[in-house]
């Protein structure tokens, strides 16, 4: 009877992650479920971590220095790792190192490398970590065969490449294998052999460049027909921004195998982009995973990914150290050739070229240092070739940005607002992709980490209920946080409805709740002062509970000061900040007369009333060009959006203040609402502190509000204990400033819910509506903002969710809808509805609009 044809399991695994007695206890234990799962087993691995830098010193020392601290230094590595798994040095990694001495000493005494040498030299890295890891999986109990790479890969010819090219950045075929098959049968066995090394057909030892051990991995995989790679790094998958820059990077669940090897060519270290040919090529799933959590999801690569190939931008990537050649001739245009005469020389001095522009009269390729030496010896020597040809000009260093995803012509028409962000940047090449999955910015390379964060944060974080997008870097990585309790309304269900009674429409306070609230930022250490937004939800008991926890008062009009010091008698003046917006001239004269502290909003008053502002000493709010929030509308920073002083102003304001005698003491930003980030405040706190280097007197940073309130029960709130931590390293940093905060929804927003009686049900086809006695006459924020609140039918609380609805108001308008698809039980009329987080921008907000009156206000 003949043999089932084996499976095979490929897992490569990097230098990190087989550099720690820890990572290999992990790697054991992923391997024995491999081999619980029945398949055949092999495993690729790199040289440990910092390893093949050590080679490339030791072969840049000169005849005069002396090789042995070098040697002795890579052998204490291998010896410390064998000690820390409890096992003397490996025969094997003892051999080549001796192997490895003779030939470091030959190069020293000849004070040249050949790049034959260079890679016998570099092939010892991983031969020593795969002898060393055979051995210590052989003490584990497993039956282990240690497999010279350059037995199963040997390099391709490639016509044209250079001799150095195909020593020390070798390909090889990758069609599928028998005899591999065959020899790689023994069920039970690990077959264990090294990355990036290979033989020519001579036998000698080629190198796949560096990062290669992927492509060896890929290599293996496609010989056998493998049932899929692994991928294991020390980082949990594939991200939608480089996580060490972008916290907030999300994780890519799963990607299309094109996607995934623009996403590596355009920057990202988690797979070389040579990796992913051999897996497409056979169909072979490739799953990227971290050693070091092993239960994380990762993400996996496939043909079929889901999304399929709806049009989204899924990653931000972006590369460093590009350098254009912008050439410029008027006789290029409708010349035979001359693209071709220009790509000959940049092939004679071995150049590869990546992006290309063209117009009638300039051609501007891009040259990424990855793929080419871009010394100025190298770019002086092109500049002399074309000059025969063109005017050449060399720009840089610059980067090369890229919108990553699919279908991005799709939705060009999207990203105007992403495209904006560039308004004040020296754009120097625009390309958009052949196979639509990116669309390239060439900048200057200091404004790349800026734009990246300021993309992501518009065009990935915000994005929900993803099936691509999943958790943020910052989310897999912190510490276990406590769920958060449940929202007061459920535990006092009976006593709102009771107080509800036969009302058909109420907002709801619970002041312990905006008590709690208060406490968590009266907490901060970090910070100074805190005033609350009174904007948010102006009610006098709420306001009286604020001031009781020691919370000052940030006010955008002389009516809301007026309606404060009504409310809570006695209140000392002197925790009132006034923030007005293209307010009149007689109201900052008023609020001078009274004593309040004013801020500035933007250069005109300065300009036109000097005389109202001399002696004063008053805050200025900046415009720190970047806004944050879940929407247009809630971001408050910008060209687009009227608040504040622009940065380009500031020297203006710098003389003005002179001029009129103002005291510049405090600088103030809010940038936007629904932050979840605490990115958003160091960004800020930074941008002002610069700023203040221009006025010597200004001693406070007020920060701003913004702090994201959950719209759902699974989100988190902010870390308020992260946010305090990262201020606090800020004022370390920054000794002299003061940092005040000024949030307006998160002390009012979670204590504040609307209820709403249900009038009428209503079906049309597959859409059934539930109609409530009031809409966005009460509560304008899901037209206005596109806002989420949570609806739960309070009347029928804990029955099962088996309805899909819109629910609406009454309001003879068609964006009078107050939830999109929402999950209720079966409804009535009469029952009643609860909008959650309403405490905000609510009531506040509200109008008499179709002669409707809002929502009553009831206090808890």
């Amino acid at each position: 009877m003949a043999s089932t044809p084996a499976s095979f399991v490929v897992l490569k695994f990097g230098g990190t992650s087989v550099s720690t007695a820890a990572n290999w206890r992990k790697i054991r234990e992923v391997l024995k479920a491999r081999l619980a799962e029945g398949v055949q087993t092999v495993v690729i691995h790199s040289a440990l971590s910092g390893i093949t830098d050590r080679l490339e010193a030791l072969l840049a020392l000169g005849s005069d220095q002396s090789i042995e601290p070098a040697l002795a230094a890579i052998e204490e590595r291998h010896e410390r790792l064998s000690r820390e798994l409890g096992m003397a040095l490996p025969a094997g990694v003892s051999r080549h190192l001796a192997d490895l001495g003779q030939i470091a000493a030959g190069v020293a005494l000849v004070n040249e490398v050949s790049d034959r040498i260079r890679a016998r030299v570099m092939a010892t890295g991983e031969l020593m970590a795969t002898e060393l890891g055979a051995a210590w999986l052989a003490t584990e109990g497993f039956e282990v065969e240690w497999v010279d790479a350059r037995t199963v890969l040997v390099a391709e010819d490639r016509p044209g490449a250079s001799e150095g090219a195909s020593i020390l950045s070798a390909t090889c075929p990758f069609a599928p294998d028998a005899a591999l098959k065959a020899r790689f049968s023994k069920a039970g066995r690990i077959y264990l052999s090294q990355g990036f090394i290979a033989s020519d057909s001579g036998g000698h030892t080629v190198l796949l460049g560096r990062g290669g051990s992927d492509t060896s991995g890929a290599y293996f995989a496609a010989k056998l027909e493998a049932l899929r790679l692994e991928i294991w790094t020390d980082v949990p998958g594939m991200f939608s921004a480089n996580p060490k820059s972008v916290p907030s990077a999300r994780l890519l669940k799963q990607l299309h195998y094109d996607e995934a090897q623009e996403i590596a060519s355009s920057g990202a270290k988690v797979l070389h982009p040579r990796c992913i040919l051999p897996v497409k090529q056979y169909g072979i799933p490739l799953y990227v995973y971290a050693t070091q959590n092993p239960a994380f999801e990762g993400t996996h690569i496939t043909a079929s990914p889901a999304g399929g190939d709806a049009a989204q931008v899924k990653a931000i990537a972006i590369k460093k150290g590009i350098t254009l050649v912008s050439m410029e001739s008027p006789g290029m245009w409708h010349q035979v050739g001359f693209l071709a005469d220009v790509f000959q020389i940049f092939k004679q001095h071995g150049l590869s070229v990546d992006l290309v522009s063209t117009s009638e009269t300039n051609v501007t390729v891009s040259l990424d240092p990855a793929a080419n030496n871009l010394d100025s010896v190298a770019l002086a020597a092109l500049a002399a070739s074309l000059a025969g040809l063109c005017r050449t000009q060399m720009i840089g260093p610059c980067a090369a940005l890229s919108l990553v995803g699919r279908n991005i012509r799709g939705i060009l028409h999207d990203l105007g607002e992403a495209f904006a962000l560039f308004e004040d940047q020296r754009i120097y090449l625009v390309s958009q992709a052949a196979n639509d999955l990116n669309f390239t910015f060439v900048i200057d390379e200091a404004q790349g980490d800026r734009l990246v964060s300021q993309l992501h944060e518009l065009l990935i974080r915000a994005a929900l209920n993803d099936v691509v997008l999943g958790p943020t870097w910052e989310q897999l990585h912190a510490p276990a946080r406590p769920e958060p309790t449940p929202p007061w309304w459920r535990e006092r269900r009976a006593e709102l409805l009771a107080r509800f009674a036969e009302r058909d429409a109420a907002y709801v306070y619970d002041t312990a709740t905006v008590r709690a609230a208060c406490r968590d930022l009266t907490g901060l250490k970090s910070v100074s002062h805190v005033h609350y937004a009174m904007k948010a939800n102006p009610h006098g008991a709420l306001l009286r509970a604020i001031a009781a926890e020691g919370i000052g008062f940030d006010c955008v009009a002389r009516g809301e000061i007026e309606h404060l010091l009504r409310e809570v008698p006695g209140l000392d003046r002197g925790r009132i900040l006034f923030t007005p917006n293209f307010a009149p001239r007689a109201e900052y004269r008023w609020a001078f007369e009274q004593g309040f502290k004013v801020t500035l909003d933007n250069l005109h008053p300065l300009k036109e009333w000097p005389v109202l502002f001399a002696g004063q000493s008053v805050f200025v709010r900046i415009d720190t060009g970047r806004g944050h929030g879940h929407h247009a509308h809630v971001r408050t920073a910008g060209a687009h959006t009227k608040f504040g002083v622009p940065l380009f102003e500031v020297e203006e304001l710098e003389r003005l203040a002179a001029v009129a005698g103002a005291r510049i003491v405090g600088l103030h930003a809010h940038t936007g609402s629904g932050n979840f980030s605490i990115d958003n405040w160091i960004e800020v706190a930074d941008v002002l502190a610069g700023v203040a280097a221009r006025f010597p007197e200004v001693t406070v940073l007020d920060l701003g509000g913004g702090l994201g309130v959950p719209d759902k029960p699974s989100r988190l709130p902010v870390d308020v204990e992260a946010l305090d931590a990262a201020l606090a390293a800020f004022r370390v940093r920054a000794p002299k400033f003061q940092l005040w905060l000024e949030p307006g929804r998160y002390l009012v927003a979670a204590a504040g819910v609307l209820l709403a009686r249900v009038t009428q049900l209503k079906g049309k086809g597959a859409v059934q509506y539930v109609g409530v006695a009031t809409g966005m006459n009460s509560l304008i924020r899901p037209a206005l903002y596109g806002a989420h609140h949570e609806i739960v039918n309070l009347t029928r609380l804990g029955e099962p969710l088996s309805v899909t609805c819109e629910v609406v108001g009454p309001i003879c308008e068609s964006a009078d809808v107050l939830g999109h698809a929402r999950q209720l039980p079966v409804t009535r009329e009469g029952d009643v509805l609860l909008i959650a987080t309403a405490g905000a921008y609510g009531h506040s907000m509200s109008s008499r609009y179709n002669l409707r009156e809002p929502a009553e206000e009831l206090l808890f």
